[in-house]
């Protein structure tokens, strides 16, 4: 089985909703409509259609405008049209994280080299709202502990699509680097685990030094 059709599988196996969420927190399922499906069977089918080892890039969890409505990590509606050629009818609207990323890409080659070393996730795969608004899943006490340990298996389970397990990277350089450290001495999974500043506090408070960003990711990134 490929890479690619075992993250469909993954995926297609995620439900928290039937756990109970704390403190009436809502979840993004958004695999669990039919053209979401479609739309991930042509990515992950074009671009992981191989056995190969990739760098994991770990964000937080998916946006209610990205990954959270794609299904795809760190893709907006946009970018899954206009760069992956994926036609879709989801509202068309920029998610800041998708912009940076999707700038990564294209710095690096384009999606097809972009995507044969990299696989983008996160602690949390699916998405988290709280009253209409995104929330991660270290802001919510209750989530965390209710959750924590399935986060970690659920990264167990992607590691063995076909990690790089040399190194890892934290999208992130706060708490979600925190936790990923944390994680990684007890379980060991990289060898090591680095931090990259997160796509949306670079677009949201450094957007005048995005390029500098941009040429940080691809530098570290091209290092492995």
């Amino acid at each position: 089985m490929s890479f690619g059709r075992k993250v469909l599988e993954f995926y297609r196996g995620l439900n928290f909703s039937e756990e109970g969420m704390p403190d009436k927190i809502e979840v993004m399922l958004p695999m669990k409509d039919r053209e979401i499906r479609q739309f991930n069977e042509l990515f992950y089918n074009k671009y992981y259609n191989d056995n190969e080892k990739r760098i994991f890039l770990i964000g937080i969890n998916p946006g209610r405008f990205g990954g959270g409505i794609t299904g795809i990590p760190f893709t907006d509606p946009i970018h899954l049209e206009e760069v992956l050629k994926i036609r879709n009818t989801l509202p068309k609207r920029y998610e800041l994280s998708s912009k940076f990323i999707y700038s990564v890409v294209k710095e690096i080659g384009g999606p097809d080299i972009f995507f044969s070393k990299c696989y983008m996730t996160a602690v949390s795969p699916l998405g988290f709202m709280l009253k209409g608004k995104n929330i991660n899943y270290y802001d919510n006490k209750n989530l965390l502990e209710k959750f924590e340990n399935k986060f970690v298996d659920l990264l167990k389970q992607q590691i063995s699509f076909g990690a790089n397990t040399e190194v890892a990277f934290s999208l992130g350089r706060g708490k979600n680097f925190d936790f990923l450290q944390k994680v990684n001495k007890q379980y060991q999974i990289f060898r090591r685990i680095l931090a990259l500043p997160h796509p949306r506090w670079v677009m949201q408070y450094r957007y005048p030094a995005r390029k500098e960003f941009v040429a940080l990711y691809v530098n570290q990134l091209n290092k492995f």
